[in-house]
Parts: structure tokens; C-alpha cells; sequence
């Protein structure tokens, strides 16, 4: 990389010409692709680049000299300096284009296939986040503990006093979470709060590299009867996590309300995968149900099932729902989420994903549809095993569109017709989506 004077000299004017899948401006300079932060097409301005490589640079625009019609002023004072979200400059419309957009692309450079759009499933644009990693730092400079996501060059945490993503529950506590941590004698030894919240109950878990004496551990204490929360201190792994406030906690929980299926609630831990947007969740459950249409002669295979967000809903409107997943906790919390729900139409088991599952016993059953909600890396194992079943028809969410589109081409190959497509704004002011698609046999 070049020395750091020469890359924050300013630029001659600059127009942007496109817009990356990750949310930065793209603009041809001597003959250089350069992807600059905080610019949209259309627009001109002055720059300062960050890091300059063999085949492309990176820039920040300093001074926007025309602006995009689309551009609009950042709602958090921290934007400039926090990397919690990137596309705050980008009005709401924009945004949700500029997914959908990204989702097709992808889709076109992997299938060539211009799938039917569903329309954007949309929710609260605002203090949606309830599950977040929070950063924490006792910056001795500055005499004060950080709590929050870390700064957009990704080096340091930011300094935030709010955060207009996360549920206000919790955004209303980062400045007491930094008072509380600064009071303690360990405070430069916690180096992460984790965030769960349940529609009544938020927990908090915080990790810690020494020992917490009593006093530190009052102090916690006190903090959680306080604000009403649920407080777990976590000293190793993930399964060193335990409660010290309520002495006698419950688990934490949503509710899913869906027009097709009786009420349901989903109990889970703190440690536990949930969708990051409550409301998106419940549309997409509905989108779900709607595409993958159940009806009581189906066996559905639910593959990546977590603690069972689909399987359950899904169990209420056809004859069986086998549950697959990676991780054995939450295949015990999807047996137990069904039980607490008196549905008894279900079975979960824990299987690597990754690997070859043809001789695993529950694979020797017999689906004719088939859900899919795995990570960001996709499931291109699973589906190239997927032929096995001749299922009639497969519902395919994804939080990733690269990876979809790569596994899309892998079912259109084994004579599946991409049918429809859509996103789903689970991560407004960022980049990020989720999409949904459906194939057909």
C-alpha cells in the first residue's frame, strides 16, 4: 500500500458511474476501477483514496460537488465514523432498488434467467436489530470505555452515544453500558457484549477474559434489576455462558402470528440463531408458506431448521415436516419449541450439512417439497445431493445473493425452473438482504 500522505492528498473532480453490489460509489480513474465510500452514480465529487492496489483502489468522497436525487441526509450523528450500517445516504427507495438490483444481477451472471419479481417484503426502517455484537474498549486516551460496532475502517470502535438500527431497548443502554463498565475493576478486560431480544425480554451476555470479583459482579447485578434485563457472564467458550441475574431466568421468546397457522411461540437463549428483523421474519414466514403452498398430503424437508423459525409454522398446514440442522442445541430447542406448541407432526436431527447425508436413516424418507435457509456460504453440498428426493417444488432463502445465484445455477442444472424471486429488507441502512426464491420440478 502507498504511503498514507500521498493517498489522502485530494482529487480533481470525480463522476461516479456505478454502484458496487456492496454499496460504493465506482469510478474509472486513469484507467483505474476505484470504489469510493459515501458516492452514488450520478453524482460528482472530490475524493481522498484509503488503499491503493495492483488492480483496483479504494477512496472515501470528501465533498459531494452534485449530488444524486437519491441522496439523503444520515438520520445517526455517528454515520460518518461507525460501520454498524453504509447506506444511510441512500434514501429508502433507492435502497430497496439497489437490492433488488444486485439480487437479479447476480442471478442473470449465474443462470441467465430473469426470474419473476415478487415485491419487496418492507418493515420499520428504524431500531428493527435485535441480535447484535457489540465491541467493547477502555480507550485510555479518551479516559472512557467504547461500546458499539467498530468505525468504518474497521481498526478502532466507534464512539457512539446512540444507534438508530438497533431495538431502542438496547440502544437506550449504550451510554449506561459504558458507565456501568467503566466501574468496574475488570473494565479492560471485556471485550464484547452480545445482544438478544425476545419481544418481552432482553438479555445481555458479557464476555470476559479474568475472573470477576464481587464487586464487579454487584455491580452487574444491580445494572440488570435496574433496566429489567437478563445478564449472562460468559468467562470461556460459548457453552461457559450462564445467568446471574434473575437467579431463576426464563428463556427468551417471539411470537409468529401468521394468518395461516395458529400462534406460535419460539422459545430460545441468548446463544441462539434468531432473525435479526422481527417483523421481516413474520413476512417472510408468510412468503414462505405462500411459495412453498402446503397442504396436508406434503412431507417437507426443512433444511438448515435452526430452532425450527419454518419447520413449526410449516408443521400447522401439511402431514409432516422433517427438520434438518448443523448445530445439536438448537435441533434440542426445535424439539422442545415444538412440544412447548403441542405439535407433534415433526421430527429434528443434527447432520453436518457440509457432507454427504444419502445414508443418513432420516434421508431415506420420502418429501415432495423441500425449504432452504442456509448461512451465507450457501448450500451448494446439500444441493447437488438434492436430486435424491425429486421433490415437486423447493422454496430457497438466502442472506447472501452471490451464493444463491451460484446454487440457483445447480437446480436449474438438475431441471428445476427458477420461477420467481424476491428480497426481503431484513438490514435497511445497509447493503445487506435477504431473498427468497422459488423453483419448480
Amino acid at each position: 500500500m502507498e504511503n498514507l500522505k500521498t493517498l489522502s492528498t485530494p482529487t480533481i473532480p470525480i463522476n461516479i458511474t456505478g454502484f458496487s453490489h456492496e454499496g460504493r460509489g465506482i469510478a474509472h480513474i486513469n484507467g483505474k476501477i476505484t470504489f469510493i465510500e459515501n458516492a452514488l452514480p450520478g453524482e460528482t465529487v472530490l475524493i481522498v483514496y484509503s488503499k491503493k492496489r495492483g488492480s483496483y483502489h479504494e477512496a472515501k468522497s470528501i465533498q459531494i460537488l452534485k449530488a444524486s436525487t437519491n441522496r439523503i441526509q444520515p438520520a445517526c450523528p455517528h454515520y460518518d465514523s461507525c460501520g454498524g450500517c453504509n447506506l444511510q445516504h441512500l434514501s429508502n427507495q433507492a435502497q430497496l432498488q439497489h437490492k433488488e438490483n444486485t439480487l437479479l444481477d447476480q442471478l442473470r451472471h449465474f443462470t441467465d434467467i430473469q426470474p419473476k419479481l415478487l415485491p419487496p417484503l418492507i418493515g420499520p426502517s428504524w431500531g428493527y436489530r435485535r441480535r447484535a455484537r457489540l465491541g467493547v474498549k477502555y480507550v485510555a486516551k479518551k479516559q472512557a470505555v467504547l461500546v458499539g460496532f467498530r468505525e468504518k475502517n474497521g481498526r478502532y470502535l466507534a464512539q457512539l452515544q446512540t444507534c438508530k438500527t438497533l431495538d431502542p431497548r438496547i440502544a437506550l443502554l449504550l451510554v449506561p453500558l459504558q458507565q456501568l463498565i467503566h466501574k468496574l475493576n475488570a473494565f479492560q478486560a471485556i471485550p464484547q457484549i452480545e445482544v438478544a431480544l425476545g419481544d418481552e425480554m432482553l438479555g445481555l451476555v458479557f464476555r470476559h477474559l479474568v475472573p470477576l470479583d464481587e464487586s464487579d459482579q454487584l455491580h452487574l447485578k444491580n445494572f440488570a434489576q435496574q433496566h429489567s434485563i437478563q445478564l449472562y457472564l460468559q468467562p470461556g467458550n460459548e457453552n461457559s455462558t450462564h445467568c446471574i441475574w434473575p437467579e431463576n431466568p426464563k428463556l427468551l421468546s417471539y411470537h409468529l402470528e401468521n394468518k395461516d397457522c395458529k400462534r406460535l411461540e419460539l422459545l430460545f437463549e441468548p446463544k441462539h440463531f434468531v432473525q435479526i428483523n422481527a417483523e421481516i421474519n413474520q413476512m417472510m414466514i408468510q412468503r414462505a408458506m405462500e411459495l412453498l403452498s402446503p397442504n396436508f398430503s406434503d412431507r417437507i424437508l426443512d433444511l438448515f431448521c435452526g430452532l425450527g423459525n419454518f419447520s413449526l409454522p410449516l408443521a400447522t398446514r401439511c402431514q409432516f415436516v422433517v427438520g434438518i440442522e448443523g448445530y445439536a442445541e438448537l435441533v434440542e430447542r426445535a424439539k422442545a419449541n415444538a412440544k412447548h406448541n403441542d405439535i407433534n407432526n415433526t421430527q429434528f436431527y443434527t447432520t453436518n450439512l457440509t457432507d454427504s447425508i444419502l445414508k443418513e436413516p432420516w434421508a431415506q424418507q420420502t418429501f415432495n417439497k423441500i425449504l432452504l435457509d442456509p448461512p451465507r456460504s450457501g448450500a451448494l453440498e446439500i444441493i447437488l445431493q438434492i436430486a435424491h428426493w425429486n421433490v415437486e417444488r423447493i422454496v430457497y432463502i438466502s442472506c447472501n445473493p452471490a451464493s444463491l445465484a451460484r446454487d440457483a445455477r445447480e437446480l436449474v442444472k438438475q431441471g428445476y425452473r427458477l420461477e420467481s424471486a424476491g428480497i426481503m429488507d431484513m438490514f435497511p441502512q445497509t447493503h445487506h438482504s435477504e431473498a427468497i426464491c422459488l423453483f419448480i420440478k
